[in-house]
């Protein structure tokens, strides 16, 4: 079994009913979500869009490999109706990035993994720094909650009330 660390994002239609979908359909299809962040709230990034993303980290044990998660994943999005336009940021229902696969690292044409931008990236880093702030990253030899504190994106990203 193994750990992959997920990020769900998504900034159209209903966000809470794409996020919860897509939680039930990664236990279903990928494996048991150990762990879930808070759900986050951030405006979007490298891109200008009217509503603003939800976004969650959540932690599944699976016995699927990075590329057979992959194509969970693309099923997922499209059975939400993810429509992906090119390789440009947009708008979208819902969006499954995988983060983490144990410490392997990985690089291949369709998947680079860990996520090549998630340093980067507050809304990334925040819901991850909440549930596993002393993973380190396998490439930078950083924990997470060092990785938030040297991040330079000073966008807001706020934690949604329960």
């Amino acid at each position: 079994m193994k750990k992959v660390i997920l990020l769900l994002g998504g900034n159209k239609g209903n966000r809470a009913y794409y996020m919860d979908s897509a939680r039930e359909m990664i236990e279903q299809t990928i494996g048991e979500v150990l762990q879930s962040s808070a759900i986050y709230e951030s405006a979007p990034w490298g891109f200008q869009a009217e509503q603003k993303f939800y976004n969650q980290v959540v932690v599944v044990i699976t016995r699927l490999a990075p590329s057979a998660i992959l194509k969970k994943i693309w099923e997922i999005e499209k059975k939400l109706g993810r429509i992906r336009v090119g390789n440009q940021y947009s708008s979208r229902t819902i969006d499954i990035d995988i983060l983490f696969y144990e410490q392997e690292i990985i690089d291949t044409p369709d998947l680079v993994v860990p996520h090549p931008q998630l340093h980067q990236r507050r809304f990334t880093l925040t819901p991850l720094a909440e549930i596993l702030p002393h993973w380190v990253h396998p490439k930078f030899n950083q924990s997470i909650d060092v990785l938030l504190n040297q991040c330079t994106d000073s966008s807001s990203v706020e934690a949604l009330k329960p």
